[in-house]
Formats: C-alpha cells, structure tokens, sequence
C-alpha cells in the first residue's frame, strides 16, 4: 500500500519504519527543515515528503501528531484527497502538553473531535500502545500473547484495511467499534498502555468507564512525574495494569 504519514515522532516514525519493512511504500512529513527530514526519512526507510505532497496518491494517512497540533494542519491540507483515502489519528490528548481543549474536557470522544477539525472521517488506531511497545514488542501472527492494539471507526472496510497494517506491525488487531466508543483506548482507560493480549484487550475495553478516565489520566501523569527517576518501559506498563483491578499485573 501507499502510506503518508504526517509526523516522525516516536510513534509516527515507528510506524512508517516498520510499514517500509513491510513492503508499503511510505514517505513522511514532519516539521522538520528539508535536509534533517530527508535525513529522518532515510533513517526509517521511507521517502520524505513537503506536507502538500505527503497525503498525494496514497491509501492511507496516519497523523501522529500532538491533539494541539490538529487544528494548525492547513484546513485544505485534504481537500483534493479521495473519499476513499483511510484516514488514521493516533494522537491522545493530554492537558498538560495539548492545554485546555474545552470540548474534549466536556467529554467530546477525543477522536470524534480530530475527525471535526479535519472535516472527514477517521480510524482510530495505534494510539493505545508506549511508543517502547510499538518499537520492540511485536511478534508473528499467532505467537502466545502477541500484543493487542484497538482500532475504532465508522467504516468497516476502512477497520480491516488498518487492522492488516496493524498485524503487518506485529499487533493483534480489536474491532473497538464506531468513533465514538474509541474512548475506550483514550488515556486513563484499562486498554491504554496496558500491553494486553486479543481477550485481555476485549475486556478492558468492555471495562472502561468514560466518566473516570480524566482524573486517571492526570493521576498517572502526576504519579509517573513525581518519582525520583523515571520508571523503567516494565514498570510503566506494571503502574498503568495496576490502576485497574480486572487488568493482569504481569505477565
């Protein structure tokens, strides 16, 4: 497949790196100047691209931006993509880098907020795993305890298409339903950042109570912050299970 993807971060680059050894063909936009992109692109295996350009004839667009960052896109950026182009957020909002987004604090689905500002449709995908995880934690397709990563929208073919890249990556994939449920893998959640299997993912989602997933977001920010040094890739994922009683603590 042809894959654009705007950002080149620690998830944005990820996924392009391990979509280009997949055998897509990939090309990236961050905001980086010409030559350290071009430079960023090599190192990921992918072709870089001017932001114009990096969502031009492709199949899907992964934006692996910051929430706060969304809106700042250039509001035609899609306006000459086919309706048929998938388009993917993997952003999750946190006040304390994305500052105050009042309808997301009123309880917009973060998501269904993403999909507004950009005007068309999105899947929600590749947002519930560490960026450590989605580096080194994937494994063959029916390995014991692969790693599980939701996926939400409102188009089911638009599912299967991100739920193959999302097994090319190395994750099982969960259908978690429409948009508007993908709160269930927002911050403060069961399945967020938990390192779940296909079953064990099935029922955090089930488990998610929208209403408390705020205040559990900030504790875990607070908590992880205020420790003497920040913990290791295992006991982040340890601290997060821990918040919720029906999770695994390990494996």
């Amino acid at each position: 497949m042809k894959i654009g993807i705007i950002g080149a971060g620690a998830i944005g680059g990820t996924i392009a790196k391990k979509m280009a050894q997949a055998g897509h063909e990939v090309k990236v936009n961050n905001t980086d100047q010409a030559e350290k992109l071009e430079a960023r692109a090599e190192e990921l295996g992918a072709a870089a691209a001017t932001l114009k350009n990096v969502v031009k004839d492709v199949d899907v667009i992964i934006l692996s931006l910051p929430t706060i960052a969304i809106p700042t896109l250039p509001k035609d950026l899609l306006a000459g993509v086919p309706e048929n182009v998938i388009v993917v957020d993997t952003s999750n909002y946190y006040p304390f880098r994305d500052a105050d987004i009042e309808e997301i604090k009123n309880g917009k689905v973060e998501s269904v907020w993403v999909s507004e500002q950009l005007g068309r449709p999105v899947v929600k995908a590749f947002n519930n795993l560490l960026a450590e995880t989605l580096a080194n934690g994937g494994k063959n397709s029916g390995a014991e305890d692969r790693i599980a990563m939701a996926v939400a929208g409102d188009d089911p073919q638009a599912k299967k298409v991100i739920a193959s890249l999302v097994n090319d990556a190395g994750y099982d994939a969960v259908d978690s339903g429409r948009l508007s449920e993908s709160w269930r893998h927002q911050p403060g959640t069961p399945a967020y950042c938990t390192e779940l299997n296909e079953e064990e993912l099935k029922q955090a989602l089930s488990d998610g109570v929208k209403e408390a997933a705020p205040s559990l977001r900030d504790k875990a920010i607070a908590d992880l912050s205020a420790l003497p040094s920040y913990p290791s890739h295992p006991e982040v994922v340890e601290y997060n299970r821990g918040l919720f009683q029906k999770n695994p603590k390990s494996k």
